[in-house]
C-alpha cells in the first residue's frame, strides 16, 4: 500500500549522500545507510523493489521519461527529485546517475548519487513541476513532455543542460560531490 503524502519535509543535512543501486529494470540492489534512513523503510523492504516506491504523487512522470530515456540510452542524467519516505513525509534531492557496464559493455547497474536539493533550486523547479502535473492529470503524460520540451527550447538548453545550470554543485561542494561519487567506483 502506497504510503499518504503528510505535506511535511524530512531535513537532510546539504553534506549527506545519498545512495542507491538499481539493475537496468530499476530494482534495487543496494541502498546505503542513509538512503535507508531518509527511506523509512527496512533495508529488506527497499531491496529487491521497484525504485518507484519512493515516488512522490507531485512529481510529473514526464521526469521520469526523460531520465530512462536518457540512461537507457548510455547518457548520465542529472535530475531533481521529490520522494517520498514510507511514513508519507518528502524529501527533495538532486539525484546524479552513473552508468555501471561489463567488459561488454551491457548495462549491470545505474547507481544514483543524491544530496539535499537547494532552496535556490526548487524555488525553479517546483512551480515548473507543478504546471506540468498540471498539464499531465489534464491532458496526459504527452502533453507534459511536449511543454516541457518547449519550454527548455526557449532555453535554448536540453533538461540536463537546465538541471546543472541550477543545480550542478559548484567550487567546493562540486569537489565533495566528486569525491563522495569516487567512493563507489
Amino acid at each position: 500500500m502506497r504510503p499518504v503524502p503528510t505535506g511535511k519535509e524530512i531535513k537532510i543535512d546539504k553534506y549527506t549522500m545519498i545512495v542507491s543501486k538499481t539493475d537496468e529494470r530499476g530494482v534495487i540492489t543496494y541502498g546505503n545507510s542513509n538512503f535507508v534512513e531518509v527511506s523509512g523503510y527496512k533495508e529488506t523492504e527497499l531491496i529487491g523493489s521497484q525504485h518507484n516506491i519512493l515516488r512522490h504523487p507531485d512529481m510529473p512522470k514526464a521526469i521520469f521519461y526523460f531520465m530512462w530515456e536518457s540512461i537507457k540510452a548510455g547518457r548520465n542524467i542529472t535530475a531533481v527529485v521529490k520522494n517520498m519516505a514510507q511514513n508519507g513525509d518528502h524529501y527533495w534531492v538532486v539525484t546524479d546517475f552513473d552508468i555501471k557496464r561489463d567488459q561488454n559493455m551491457k548495462v549491470r547497474n545505474y547507481i544514483a548519487f543524491r544530496q539535499v536539493a537547494p532552496k535556490n533550486v526548487l524555488s525553479e523547479i517546483e512551480p515548473l513541476y507543478a504546471k506540468l502535473l498540471e498539464i499531465e492529470n489534464e491532458h496526459g503524460m504527452d502533453a507534459s513532455i511536449e511543454y516541457l520540451e518547449a519550454y527548455l527550447e526557449e532555453k535554448k538548453m536540453n533538461y540536463n543542460q537546465f538541471i546543472d545550470n541550477i543545480a550542478k554543485p559548484k567550487g567546493l561542494a562540486n569537489i565533495f560531490f566528486s569525491k563522495m561519487k569516487d567512493m563507489f567506483k
